[in-house]
């Protein structure tokens, strides 16, 4: 064959081709497990953070440190759980197909120290984003946060995820019980007192977008949050169930 002919360069290429393609796909089947793994140990720390949990082997602080892991509608009623032996727990792909699904089966993760974790994932700037949050056991109040992003702006919109003190501004804010339950906004725009943080200086549309997402998963959780959260009013009609009437506290004399 002439090796200076067009036909034999354009097989040449076609070769060339099929093995450079052949050799990555084998090294991506390969290496997917390896990858997974990694994505997953990932999401189990950012849950970790968000509950305050602390461990030098992520697996092993889960396993331990987790109570219990279910799925539940968006009625808020249990449909489904997490394998907690094999930590099994929702990635962003799991949490974007619930907003596709309707949220037919939403995460919720419940730790021993009495945070419970919940998962929020929206689309923000150049790319999605996502987070933690970890509640009080009353189910509206705001412990910790962990938020992650896909390609935000270094320096700006990336701050959601850089920045301690961004996500220590989420502390002791509680979901809100009008129209909107949560907001990233800058003081002067925003509508809400305690069920709001102000907005990162730069990165108006960053901050917009991770309220946006916030607001929207806690409505998705809003029935769960209601059925479950532990209060004071709560402890009280439970003792009354129990005893059919609320006996009244006597101090010792001792």
């Amino acid at each position: 064959m002439n090796t200076n002919s067009n036909t034999y360069t354009v097989i040449y290429s076609i070769i060339l081709v099929v093995i450079v393609a052949a050799v990555l796909a084998f090294a991506a089947m390969f290496l997917k497990p390896t990858q997974d793994a990694n994505v997953k140990k990932d999401t189990i720390g950012q849950i970790l953070t968000a509950a305050t949990v602390t461990g030098d082997d992520i697996l092993a602080a889960y396993q331990q440190e987790i109570e219990s892991a279910i799925l539940v509608d968006i009625n808020g009623e249990e449909v489904g759980t997490l394998n907690i032996e094999e930590c099994e727990v929702y990635g962003n792909s799991d949490l974007k197909r619930q907003i596709a699904a309707e949220q037919k089966a939403l995460p919720v993760y419940i730790f021993k120290n009495g945070i419970t974790v919940v998962p929020c994932y929206g689309a923000g700037l150049w790319g999605p984003i996502w987070g933690y949050v970890g509640f009080d056991k009353d189910l509206k109040t705001i412990k910790a946060v962990r938020f992650g992003h896909k390609g935000e702006t270094p320096g700006l919109g990336a701050k959601i995820a850089d920045e301690p003190w961004f996500a220590e501004a989420f502390t002791g804010k509680t979901v809100g019980e009008g129209e909107i339950l949560f907001e990233v906004a800058k003081p002067a725009n925003r509508q809400t007192e305690n069920n709001g943080v102000d907005a990162i200086s730069g990165a108006t549309i960053t901050s917009q977008a991770l309220g946006k997402t916030l607001d929207q998963w806690f409505g998705f959780y809003k029935n769960y949050f209601t059925k479950n959260g532990i209060t004071a009013e709560t402890v009280i009609d439970a003792v009354i169930d129990m005893t059919g009437e609320l006996e009244p506290v006597v101090e010792s004399a001792n």
